[in-house]
């Protein structure tokens, strides 16, 4: 992954150009919605407004290359920590966050060496051994400081934190040393954020079926349809492209 390679890549340049031409269109619409037809479109709007950051925010480190893609992915496994840990309560026990700080970073730093013994990019035999060596770590910071009440919820918290934050996002980090870099890390990130947009719409304009009756989940059954239609869509429009 480099620039120069990222230019001649076919994949590359049509994520670009999908991600370009939808960020258009929205805009097209909502102006129509909002200007034209005189509709509250305010929380779209914000939501317009986020993906206009969002969108160069992942496309970038990609077209800069592997090391800066590892760098800022590694950098937004950090922040969704901190944001987990302070909604858990977890962010004012620092012995505990500052660990799976460290665990991530240490995610980010395999994925980024090469193997020493195959020397191929990515050390991945330690990548899959780092969740022992790291909740290993957390253990350990309640004999450290002799404590014993209230360990158990900051330690799970923690491993949690770790696990869903560091090593499962860290697989994602870890596609960009495969061969088509391009084509998974893109694909995916569509997918994802495809799903999303397709969930809310739907949500919004055919969410009459509550799957529980709880604040937030009325519109599950709605939700997970719209999540359905827009992968099976990106599918596919790339299904006959292999390579895409």
């Amino acid at each position: 992954m480099s620039p120069t390679q990222a230019l001649a890549s076919n994949v590359f340049l049509f994520y670009v150009a999908l991600a370009v031409g939808l960020l258009v269109l929205a805009g097209a619409v909502l102006a129509v919605l909002r200007w034209g037809l005189h509709k509250d479109v305010e929380h779209a709007w914000k939501s317009y407004r986020g993906w206009l950051l969002l969108v160069p925010l992942a496309l970038v480190p990609i077209f800069l290359g592997r090391g800066a893609t590892i760098m800022v992915f590694t950098i937004v496994g950090i922040f969704g920590f901190k944001e987990f840990s302070r909604a858990t309560g977890l962010y004012s026990d620092w012995p505990m966050t500052g660990a799976v700080y460290l665990g991530i970073l240490g995610t980010g730093v395999v994925a980024l060496v090469p193997d020493p013994t195959s020397r191929n990019p990515g050390w991945y035999g330690m990548f899959m051994a780092l969740p022992v060596y790291v909740i290993a770590l957390v253990l350990l910071i309640p004999i450290l400081r002799n404590r014993a009440q209230g360990q158990l919820q900051v330690i799970a918290l923690a491993i949690v934190g770790y696990l869903y934050f560091g090593w499962m996002f860290g697989h994602l980090i870890f596609l960009a040393n495969a061969t088509y870099a391009y084509s998974y890390l893109l694909y995916l990130l569509f997918a994802v954020e495809l799903s999303d947009v397709a969930a809310y719409t739907t949500g919004k304009l055919f969410g009459r079926h509550p799957l529980r009756e709880l604040p937030d989940v009325g519109r599950q059954v709605d939700l997970d349809g719209g999540r359905l239609l827009g992968t099976r869509t990106l599918r596919y429009m790339t299904e006959n492209h292999p390579r895409i």
